[in-house]
């Protein structure tokens, strides 16, 4: 049986964190993480609170948060307290700034950036920060670790891609005929012409995974950091993300992200995702505002 409150009370709650079910009587408590990560505590009180108060299972949502579903009405106040005992909290709704996801590239072998440590600064800042920042629509951020793009970035309305850019040091080649650089390399960006290697960054992605495979350093580190794509969304009406930037470090990145999303405050027209905003007036004039 659905519960009785009006409109703008299933709002507000839907605004903390809990989604009225299908048929209105039960709610889903969303609760943030804020890199993917839940520690031991905090899982052990996730499975406490879904035993008591729900039905004794939780789902994990594509942005790594994790949802209790089946929780009443006269026990969401109970479960935001147990929840805050360990510092956990519910949201994660609303024409805000979404929680970041991020992907393993902490731990992953092809990882370029802690992105769960970027994770977090980028959710004190924008997430924590801005909460109370009312936008045109939602806006969500995905860091990834490397161009392998494992949480898509570029499907974000902002993506912070890891990056890794090789650079050919011509004496050092000594022209293998069986050359480890050409032989790591997955999209054949390097070959060996003329008994030198070459690069086509063209078609190099820097992935990184060439640098230092060579014996002689015949490649080696040219420059580290991220690229920022811009107006990725999912869903219904899909867009890939445009590049922004080319190779930038991570400070940089944070203060472009900030720049974005008071662009976005201020310019975007009300339920307009970033990406229409950029179709609409053009990532070139919106670069020259910013």
């Amino acid at each position: 049986m659905a519960i009785k409150l009006s409109e703008e009370e299933f709002k507000t709650l839907k605004g903390q964190g809990f989604i009225p079910q299908r048929g209105k009587e039960y709610f889903i408590c969303r609760v943030i993480t804020k890199d993917g990560n839940l520690n031991s505590e905090e899982m052990s009180v996730v499975s406490k609170i879904s035993k008591k108060y729900g039905r004794g299972y939780s789902s994990f949502t594509t942005r790594l948060t994790v949802e209790i579903p089946w929780i009443k009405y006269e026990d969401i106040e109970k479960v935001k307290n147990e929840l805050e005992e360990v510092g956990l909290y519910s949201g994660g709704t609303g024409n805000r700034v979404r929680p970041i996801v991020a992907c393993k590239g902490t731990v992953c072998t092809y990882g370029l950036v802690d992105t769960q440590k970027l994770a977090r600064e980028v959710h004190k800042r924008f997430y924590e920060g801005f909460y109370d920042v009312s936008l045109p629509h939602k806006f969500k951020i995905g860091i990834g670790g490397c161009p392998n793009n494992c949480i898509k970035p570029e499907l974000n309305d902002l993506g912070i891609v890891g990056q890794k850019k090789p650079k050919v040091i011509h004496e050092n080649c000594v022209g293998c005929k069986v050359c480890s650089v050409e032989n790591v390399c997955r999209f054949n960006a390097c070959k060996v012409e003329d008994e030198k290697i070459k690069i086509d960054f063209n078609k190099c992605t820097n992935c990184g995974l060439c640098i230092d495979k060579c014996h002689f350093k015949g490649v080696q580190l040219d420059k580290e950091g991220v690229k920022i794509f811009v107006g990725g969304k999912w869903g219904k009406n899909p867009r890939v993300g445009e590049v922004f930037s080319d190779i930038i470090s991570i400070e940089e990145a944070m203060e472009i992200t900030e720049k974005f999303i008071n662009y976005y405050k201020e310019n975007g027209n009300p339920k307009e995702r970033f990406g229409s905003l950029i179709d609409r007036v053009g990532l070139n004039n919106i670069k020259k505002e910013i």
